[in-house]
């Protein structure tokens, strides 16, 4: 409405006042370019071209130049009028007093001016989202927190602008600040405060005082040091004072990631809430195709309100949670950091064990788990030392398990899988309509199948046993129980016939691999576990020592082995069984560590890394997953047609030339000097000696043996395009 525009392409800085800020810079210009964002890492000299007003003490800046400011109001207010010309209708100055719900689905609203019918509601509340939510009867996870922000009296230097923004976004991360030009004076954000939450029901929904209801009253002694901050990196800045201040009110999350899609409990009931302006046209764009089609051309697994596990929902851990995201918001977080609090939400029966053999817990879905042991790090080879940034969350002892599950046998604690029980008449055939493979399969078998969206993208992997002819048991991964159940039941529309049953609790779970794996069971088991009585893809009860046990014979490594099962409250015995078996031929406890470098060297995909939904299963190499005979499933037609249209991106495996190089995932992959992927997954080959990297390609130009490039911190490492599997190609071990 002023004929100003609402987004500036200034482009971005951000600044290295430290060498460990420079570093990394280096690192996220990699991930820039990794996403297909122009960017660069440029010099003090050409980083005081860009904006005069910097110290000569930064030691470099990223540029990224389709960066920008955009402004909120503005933008709303053209796609307001945008909308109106075409029909659309806005009514103000409405208070939502309830929402209509039948039989778990939208029916519509309750308002100040009466009712309104509706089959679909976006709630965007913004930091009211939560109290919207609770209208509802559902819980929408983010924390509204204030945040300083304040703008100076008019600088010298910009005297005469008649822009109203000329420089860049400025980010100073090692002092937790940001600032933006506002013609002649200068904005200066800050996070460097501890962080200040507020209670959604508690704000404000009018003006008061003169203020927004965004806006709190600004706390001056909060902001003394960040000035101080910000006059050292623009000392332009000594010669002003502050103009304008406020606490404004925004949006935090306990993973620091958007909330958006369709309630898992309400069904036409949709969120997009913490959406910050950057991510907003993003965000926008699915919501609408979401929305409209069921689907996105974006995978949405990080944003998607069905992410959230049970506890996830507590206050305490909402609270905790995002508290921390506001503090570590502009920090350098490593990417396998795992939260400090709150932990030990979710133990497993085995836990004690664990702890007692020197477990260094990651945390996963509210799951703590043993990523390695430090009781091995002593039979660690010399060879598997590593060093910088890649050595931190990392021991030796993860080689060393590694080593010892190939050479002996690892006892790995499973427990923490997503494990749901499907029964009933329909059961075989609602499993027959989701899964891409083959469900009707003899009872005592397990399945490994691909779960579909309609366009044929990777929703979920899943093993699948069939214990009797009516029930079904299906295992996920434990991060993402509540994320694919809440997609399978959507799947079912309410049908009478299938009874859904979560039983993660109920039963704990121990991966027993490696070639004594059978010694170690036929010492403990009843039950003939011979390959000819116990073969492949089997499933059997078995006693073990009074214990009852579902035997799965599959691996995730690669090796001979079983997933065993038993009754949580048999758990801490049934561990103790194995663990003494297991010491006579030289088994040793093993971490997830170990297990992703195991299934690295097999070429098993890991879902949300190398698989997700905008990847099909002709392009993960996952055929055998899929049965396209059977008959119809969710995805499948797509899936024939890209089939027919032929694949032109595939996942390809390569090794670094120098065997002594890690990379850590998401950096960019140089092939005939230019970007064509990125790596999804990587880590070390400990039985092969080699360096593996995971990533989408081309087909056309990425033929096995052809040289590629990974770029690490700004160097470029030599890789060569291999086969997969790296290890036991024919599967001998495994069968």
């Amino acid at each position: 409405s002023d004929g100003l525009p609402a987004w500036y392409p200034v482009g971005s800085l951000e600044v290295a006042w430290s060498n460990e800020r420079l570093i990394d810079l280096r690192r996220k210009l990699g991930v820039a370019r990794s996403w297909g964002v122009s960017a660069d890492l440029l010099s003090p000299q050409h980083a005081n071209d860009l904006i005069p007003l910097l110290s000569s003490q930064i030691q470099g800046a990223l540029h990224v130049p389709s960066d920008g400011i955009a402004r909120a109001v503005r933008a709303v207010e053209a796609m307001a009028s945008d909308s109106e010309s075409m029909g659309v209708e806005f009514v103000g100055n409405v208070v939502v007093t309830g929402f209509d719900i039948v039989d778990g689905r939208i029916r519509g609203l309750q308002t100040s001016k009466g009712p309104i019918e509706a089959e679909q509601i976006l709630i965007a509340t913004g930091i009211w989202a939560p109290t919207t939510g609770a209208m509802a009867g559902i819980t929408i996870p983010l924390i509204p927190m204030q945040h300083q922000y304040a703008v100076t009296t008019p600088l010298e230097q910009l005297a005469g602008e008649t822009e109203e923004v000329r420089h860049p976004v400025l980010r100073h991360q090692d002092r937790s600040m940001y600032f933006r030009q506002e013609r002649d004076s200068y904005g200066i954000g800050t996070y460097r405060h501890e962080p200040m939450p507020f209670k959604s029901e508690k704000l404000p929904t009018t003006r008061q005082d003169g203020r927004a209801p965004a806006e709190r009253e600004f706390i001056d002694e909060e902001f003394d040091q960040a000035f101080e901050y910000a006059r050292e990196l623009l000392p332009a800045l000594r010669s002003v004072e502050l103009d304008k201040r406020l606490n404004g009110i925004f949006s935090f999350t306990p993973d620091g990631m958007p909330i958006m899609g369709q309630s898992p409990s309400v069904k036409g009931l949709w969120v997009a809430a913490a959406i910050w302006i950057t991510h907003a046209g993003g965000v926008g764009k699915t919501m609408a195709e979401w929305m409209t089609s069921g689907q996105t051309e974006w995978d949405t697994r990080e944003c998607d309100i069905a992410r959230f596990e049970p506890h996830a929902l507590q206050d305490r851990y909402i609270h905790l949670r995002s508290m921390q995201q506001y503090r570590e918001v502009y920090d350098i977080v490593h990417p396998l950091e795992p939260a400090t609090e709150p932990r030990n939400i979710r133990t497993t029966p085995f836990h004690t064990r664990l702890v007692e053999l020197g477990a260094h817990f990651g945390e996963s879905g509210g799951w703590e788990r043993p990523r390695w042991f430090t009781v091995n790090e002593a039979a660690a080879p010399p060879s598997s030392l590593r060093t910088g940034w890649e050595a931190l969350e990392w021991s030796p002892a993860a080689a060393a398990e590694h080593l010892g599950t190939r050479e002996r046998a690892g006892i790995f604690d499973m427990s923490t899988f997503a494990k749901f029980e499907i029964r009933g008449k329909g059961a075989l055939r609602f499993l027959q309509l989701i899964a891409a493979n083959q469900m009707d399969r003899p009872v005592g078998t397990v399945t490994y199948s691909a779960l579909l969206t309609h366009s044929a993208g990777i929703r979920c992997d899943v093993t699948i046993i069939r214990t009797d002819p009516e029930r079904f048991l299906l295992i996920t991964g434990g991060s993402t129980g509540s994320y694919d159940l809440s997609w399978i039941k959507a799947q079912s529309n309410m049908r009478s016939d299938v009874e859904f049953n979560d039983i993660s609790d109920e039963l704990c779970c121990i991966g027993l691999w490696g070639p004594r794996s059978r010694e170690i069971l036929a010492a403990i088991a009843t039950d003939d576990v011979s390959n000819a009585a116990f073969p492949y893809l089997v499933v059997r009860k078995l006693t073990v020592n009074h214990v009852e046990v579902l035997a799965v014979r599959i691996s995730y490594v690669g090796e001979l082995g079983w997933e065993l099962y038993c009754p949580a409250d048999h758990g801490a015995r049934f561990w103790d069984i194995v663990w003494e078996a297991g010491q006579e031929h030289g088994a040793l406890a093993a971490g997830t560590t170990a297990q992703d470098s195991l299934r690295l060297e097999k070429g098993y995909r890991l879902w949300g890394a190398d698989i997700h939904t905008e990847y099909n299963p002709l392009q993960a190499g996952l055929g055998f997953g899929v049965d396209l005979d059977k008959g119809d499933f969710i995805g499948r037609a797509a899936l024939v047609d890209a089939r027919s249209a032929g694949v032109r991106n595939r996942l390809r495996c390569m090794t670094l030339d120098d065997p002594s190089r890690i990379v850590m995932g998401k950096e960019p992959i140089w092939l005939d000097g230019k970007i064509a992927g990125y790596v999804t997954s990587a880590g070390i080959g400990y039985s092969i000696g080699q360096s593996i990297v995971l990533g989408y390609l081309p087909v056309a130009g990425s033929k096995l043996g052809g040289r590629v490039e990974i770029e690490y911190f700004g160097e470029r490492l030599p890789a060569t395009l291999r086969s997969m599997p790296l290890f036991d190609p024919n599967n001998k071990r495994l069968r």
